[in-house]
């Protein structure tokens, strides 16, 4: 029985099955598959197209909400609190006619940090050596020097994609468009990803902007990320959520055990005292993070956090 006050808390499900160990049959089912989806992922007629986007923007842009929205469910976590994505996540639509690969960067900013500046390289790297280029710009801001900057870098047939129509009203959204006509992109598209509205036509601009070629992941993938990786992220998103602002970026997760159905996960703060705010008083604050997560896991899920203090871990990052 642990303290109600100690580092571990458990957030579990009925218990269920372990999962089936992989071997040489999952190794030929999964080249069957392979062959199968290539088949089911091309048009019966007519040309296919795939290829890659990147959104580029500035911390809090909207870009993981808008991918989200365009793959039809959550690949990348989302928070209010600029640079929540920290590294480069791709998100797939596939439709019987085209594949949309979509990178999520983090957002380019001024890094206060080594692992800023690291997020700021990880930006740049993932724009390289795809096929279309998206600035996106929130549209309940100001377009600003930030904006500036990275349009600066962005090819000439980069697509504005200006997110957050839902917040603001038609003469507004006119206005911020009236100052981005000075970029001389390609297309400019208001869109929000919260709503949906002015996705499909933003969609259906890329699907032509992109070159013919088969399909590169199954039907049925919507991220290359591990699930290892999301379950850490989603706990990351839901510690953001309930710390507000006294843990902007001075916490980390991991994955430090996946045996099915237990998931041990760990939680890296720089101090002991946001220790103890992540532990929360009798452990609740750990006990609702895990609730939360695990409701957005596959029944039977065992989550279990542990918290550790490292307070050098944003200088290891990356």
């Amino acid at each position: 029985m642990k303290h109600p006050e100690a580092e571990r808390s458990e957030a579990a499900g009925p218990s269920g099955p372990r999962a089936q160990r992989g071997g040489a049959g999952d190794t030929a089912r999964a080249a069957r598959e392979r062959s199968e989806h290539e088949r089911k992922t091309q048009p019966e007629s007519g040309s296919h197209r795939c290829g890659i986007v990147g959104l580029a923007g500035r911390p809090n842009a909207g870009k993981s909400t808008l991918i989200n929205r365009i793959v039809g469910q959550k690949v990348s976590i989302v928070s209010d609190k600029p640079q929540t994505t920290r590294t480069e996540l791709r998100g797939v639509l596939t439709r019987r006619d085209a594949q949309v690969i979509l990178v999520d960067t983090p957002g380019i900013h001024k890094p206060r940090t080594a692992l800023g500046r690291r997020m700021n390289a990880a930006a740049n790297e993932a724009l390289h050596g795809i096929d279309v280029t998206c600035l996106v710009i929130d549209a309940s801001a100001p377009y600003g020097r930030g904006d500036a900057f990275i349009a600066r870098s962005l090819p000439a047939d980069s697509v504005v994609v200006v997110t957050k129509a839902d917040l603001v009203g038609p003469q507004a959204m006119l206005e911020q468009l009236a100052a981005l006509s000075e970029l001389d992109f390609e297309a400019y598209f208001p869109v929000s990803g919260r709503t949906g509205q002015g996705v499909e036509a933003l969609v259906e601009h890329l699907v032509g902007r992109l070159p013919e070629g088969p399909a590169l992941y199954p039907r049925g993938t919507v991220s290359d990320a591990p699930e290892a990786f999301r379950v850490a992220e989603l706990v990351r998103e839901q510690l953001l959520a309930a710390t507000r602002d006294e843990l902007p970026h001075s916490i980390a997760t991991r994955v430090t055990e996946w045996d099915w159905p237990l998931i041990r996960c760990e939680i890296i703060v720089e101090r002991p005292s946001q220790k103890a705010i992540v532990i929360g008083r009798g452990g609740s604050m750990l006990k609702a993070v895990g609730t939360a997560v695990r409701s957005q896991l596959p029944e039977g899920a065992y989550l279990q956090l542990a918290v550790r203090v490292d307070k050098n871990w944003q200088r290891r990052a990356g």
